[in-house]
């Protein structure tokens, strides 16, 4: 990946900048609709919380226009869209983010399947093999993250840790049991 101009970091773009240094700058506390799943598998569940627990832990995160955080976020699919319904510790509104997701069609799909593939192998295949289906994983991760990154940068600030949790979140959403 080439290396960014400072004034295209996330976060710095249509003449604002949100700071992510500050305190305030993160997510206390984290929803998913849960409305639209029936059940997910042992490991997706696993997966579910991990990234939970990793985000709540550590992150940094400041939407545009809402105020100072700590910040509670409420995520869902609606109409084909990421909603991230951002409140303040008080769980009064701050500000709604929707964000289309035909964009994420490709690297969610190819993303499921790699995951498929690399619980399957964990089963049978040698460590090299579930290594180097666990990198292609982890790309197709990262590309989701920076994906979020980039099509959020007019509207929130995050760090890539925090983008690759919530890429996590959103394909949860996307299993319809």
């Amino acid at each position: 990946m080439p290396d960014r101009d400072p004034d295209d970091a996330p976060g710095k773009a249509a003449g604002f900048d949100l700071d992510l240094t500050a305190e305030d700058a993160r997510i206390v506390h984290i929803s998913l609709d849960e409305r639209t799943v029936i059940r997910r598998s042992p490991e997706v569940e696993q997966e579910r919380a991990i990234a939970i627990y990793d985000l709540l832990e550590e992150n940094r995160f400041r939407p545009l226009g809402a105020g100072g955080g700590p910040y509670h976020l409420h995520l869902r699919i609606e109409e084909n869209r990421l909603i991230l319904d951002v409140r303040d510790a008080g769980d009064g509104p701050q500000s709604t983010v929707a964000l289309p997701l035909m964009p994420f069609r490709r690297v969610v799909r190819d993303y499921f399947l790699v995951c498929e593939s690399y619980y399957d192998a964990i089963k049978r295949l040698s460590p090299s093999q579930i290594e180097a289906i666990d990198m292609g994983r982890r790309g197709l991760h990262n590309e989701g993250s920076t994906l979020l990154q980039e099509r959020l940068q007019d509207r929130v600030a995050m760090d890539f840790p925090t983008a690759r949790r919530l890429f996590t979140l959103l394909c949860v959403l996307h299993i319809r049991g």
